[in-house]
């Protein structure tokens, strides 16, 4: 690895283009803090003096997170999911539609993930490369795509969002696609032939060769090959973690499409990137205010625009597109599912809190972790309100907050949920608080039932019911669990939600 890095290094030095970049001129420049810095501006502007410290992951700490049951539930009532801020109760899909679900939205963008600002630049996509490559055996469509904001009101940060679209190459008719958060790599690009091969390698060594240190060396092994073609292998997403066949070969043998997005070419997942990236691009490089959309949002915002070029795809079934992501990237798949009612299905995998964990369950993660310096920036300005051991507001914590996350989950009805955990003995911690999201799934639902869907088909009594024994899923309706025996990844899922999705697909019901 580090000879490449030299040899790119060295491609480097040796380029023609020597010319510095022109920055504009008349635009302010973008605000350069610390995660520290940014994260003291926004308690300084809710008038935050103190939070309370996140408990640690390391059980033998003195501070370490609660892992007692007894203990896990000291504000057990949730918001009712089907009772309107003015206490009416809502016993139609209409009040559903037209009063609460508005209500919970609008409490999740001002106090939990943040708002989209009324003006986003626009997205335009573009295909860089399209080849044909194989995933396993099978044959497929690869394409490579950019998707570039338009930062022509504020040219000084730019935001290409990176994707990457793979179809089987034999199907007779457009396909669904799971979008998935992840690096957006080819699969396997086509490499040159060995004849090719030979004549790069020539070139580049006449290239290096005009360093005479550099030329030393070269003579010194003189059949030295600085280019060799890659050795195919799978190393894809969290299959790695898993003995199941990696995730983008089960999809594409089962038919389906794959898309890869990059969150990192959306937004940073830092604290410092928050006057970069799409928010920075938005505030025009100035800190974010107390409601504005943070690092998950942002994230669900690429998504949809990824979703925007899908859509016009004709290897893409527009209507069977789905959004994972496993750990905080199985947060932001529910955000998206949640807020763009164009996604189909969505798989969310080993979330935690911040995604499909109850935030007043106290067992391992907590609110004061995503509250603190580590993960804030995942979540609005305002989310810090609810960590507060201080402030001029006085002392709140996760019973103040006014929705959860099994409201999250019932933005998602009647479309198609599988929740996904594995188990702690295979890395998928305690941590996550799986029985905390399997609570959460069973108090969403009564939103799927009221809108003619099914949820897990046990009791709505979230307090009582307790997790299945593992490798058994509650797959019958549009609401879904399933805890695997692998670790955290979602992985092992694959083929039980593909087979879920199929069947259900076949019932054409009208989500």
């Amino acid at each position: 690895m580090r000879g490449k890095l030299v040899l790119f290094s060295l491609l480097f030095l040796f380029s023609v283009n020597t010319g510095a970049q022109v920055k504009p001129v008349g635009y302010k420049e973008p605000v350069t803090f610390t995660t520290q810095q940014d994260h003291q501006n926004m308690m300084d502007q809710l008038g935050i003096k103190s939070l309370r410290p996140g408990p640690s992951g390391n059980e033998s700490a003195p501070d370490h997170a609660n892992y007692d049951p007894s203990k896990a539930d000291p504000y057990p009532e949730l918001p009712d999911v089907l009772t309107l801020k003015n206490g009416r109760k809502v016993t139609t899909a209409d009040q559903w539609w037209k009063q609460r679900r508005p209500e919970i939205i609008e409490d999740f963008e001002r106090e939990v993930y943040g708002r989209l600002p009324e003006k986003i630049p626009p997205v335009t996509w573009k295909v860089d490369i399209q080849e044909r490559e194989f995933v396993g055996r099978t044959p497929v469509i690869a394409k490579q795509l950019t998707g570039h904001v338009d930062n022509s009101e504020y040219p000084l940060i730019n935001v290409d969002i990176r994707m990457v679209l793979v179809t089987p190459a034999n199907a007779e008719g457009p396909v669904p696609v799971l979008m998935m958060f992840g690096p957006a790599t080819l699969p396997a690009p086509v490499q040159p032939n060995q004849e090719d091969l030979a004549k790069l390698n020539t070139a580049l060594r006449e290239l290096l060769a005009r360093d005479p240190e550099i030329k030393a060396i070269l003579d010194r092994y003189p059949a030295y090959s600085p280019l060799t073609r890659a050795t195919p292998g799978f190393g894809f997403g969290q299959g790695m973690q898993s003995t199941e066949p990696p995730s983008n070969q089960q999809l594409i043998e089962a038919g389906w499409g794959y898309a890869m997005i990059d969150p990192a070419s959306i937004q940073a997942d830092s604290g410092a990137g928050l006057t970069r990236g799409i928010i920075g691009l938005v505030n025009k490089g100035q800190p974010r205010k107390p409601d504005d959309w943070g690092s998950l949002r942002a994230w669900a915002w690429g998504a949809s625009r990824g979703l925007d070029y899908l859509q016009t795809d004709p290897a893409v079934d527009a209507k069977r597109i789905g959004i994972e992501g496993v750990s905080r990237y199985g947060k932001a798949a529910l955000v998206t599912m949640a807020f763009d009612e164009r996604f189909a299905m969505v798989l969310v995998g080993s979330s935690g809190k911040g995604g499909a964990t109850l935030h007043r369950r106290v067992f391992g993660e907590a609110v004061e972790n995503l509250t603190g310096q580590g993960e804030y920036h995942w979540m609005a300005g305002n989310y810090l309100k609810y960590g507060a051991e201080e402030s001029k507001f006085g002392k709140m914590n996760a019973s103040h907050l006014p929705v959860d996350s099994h409201e999250l989950i019932a933005l998602c009805a009647p479309r198609l949920v599988f929740i996904s955990y594995g188990i702690p003995e295979k890395g998928d911690a305690l941590w996550l608080d799986q029985q905390g999201s399997y609570m959460a799934v069973i108090a969403a639902g009564p939103v799927y039932k009221l809108l003619g869907a099914r949820d897990l088909g046990v009791s709505n009594d979230y307090m009582k019911e307790k997790m299945p024994p593992v490798n058994t899923g509650l797959l019958e309706g549009e609401l879904t669990w399933r805890q695997h025996d692998g670790g955290h990844t979602d992985t092992p899922n694959i083929k039980h939600f593909v087979t879920w999705a199929n069947a259900k697909f076949a019932q054409k019901k009208p989500w």
